[in-house]
């Protein structure tokens, strides 16, 4: 009995797998895999979607523990509630974060770094078109607290501070770090670490969110940082530039500066 010869497209996704088949195929299979991650990066923040909705009754209570908690030492700290109000408005603002984002997207755009300058502002806008849009669909209130000690508009889940610092901390560091020393590359992210747990604990300690909410305020903002970096990650593979890692940097090449064009001479 004879083996059959496989099948023409099995031998194309071999071909495929290998590195063959041309720049269109690679990009092709490169733009499948971006897919692929950016869906399991959003599987985190589904399951939390899915757990708020259905109240499930341990998320519930560590919600309703942790609030009431918070929202009893900040009744007794009056000071320390004008402190997490500066911080939550000012110091970790989303203002004050989009305005960080807007200059390093200036910067770029004065280096020529027009493709890295495009990917930090659509993630940037994508970050806050996606949260708004979750907020609306989930349409989960916010906690409702005896002598409140802050108000907020809108809806709860996700928490827009949370995911406007995750994303923009996340656009600075990808971009800033080819600059910074590789020894000091630990102080860069445990900034960033301290600016998304800082804002987000705000949020909780002035009883505006649910724990939960800050949680899916990372989970999407991570989602959303990965699709914008795996297209930019493809485009990069298709001009034959070196995959990069999260200790890289976004783009190495940012530490040479474009050389200017060159003006041509008058006839």
């Amino acid at each position: 009995m004879t083996e059959r010869s496989p099948r023409p497209w099995r031998r194309r996704l071999r071909r495929l797998v290998a590195g063959h088949g041309g720049p269109d195929a690679r990009f092709g299979a490169r733009l499948v895999v971006g897919v692929v991650l950016t869906a399991l990066a959003a599987v985190p923040f589904s399951l939390a979607l899915v757990l708020v909705e259905s109240r499930w009754a341990p998320l519930h209570r560590l919600d309703q523990d942790v609030a009431e908690r918070l929202h009893r030492s900040a009744l007794d700290h009056p000071t320390w509630v004008r402190v997490l109000d500066f911080l939550t408005h000012v110091a970790w603002g989303p203002l004050t974060m989009r305005l960080l984002v807007a200059a390093i997207v200036l910067w770029l755009w004065r280096r020529r770094a027009l493709r890295l300058a495009t990917w930090a502002a659509v993630t940037a806008t994508a970050s806050g078109l996606v949260g708004l849009l979750a907020k609306h669909v989930v349409e989960r209130a916010r906690p409702h607290l005896p002598d409140p000690v802050a108000h907020a508009p809108g809806f709860s889940f996700p928490s827009g501070h949370a995911m406007t610092a995750t994303t923009s901390c996340a656009v600075l560091l990808l971009v800033l770090l080819p600059l910074v020393p590789r020894s000091w590359r630990p102080l860069p992210w445990a900034l960033a670490v301290v600016t998304v747990l800082g804002v987000s604990y705000t949020r909780v300690a002035l009883g505006v969110h649910w724990v939960s909410d800050v949680v899916g305020g990372w989970l999407l903002g991570l989602a959303v940082v990965t699709a914008t970096t795996l297209a930019f990650e493809a485009w990069r593979g298709d001009v034959g530039r070196r995959r990069t890692t999260p200790a890289q940097g976004l783009e190495p090449e940012i530490t040479t500066p474009v050389p200017e064009p060159a003006s041509r001479p008058r006839s």
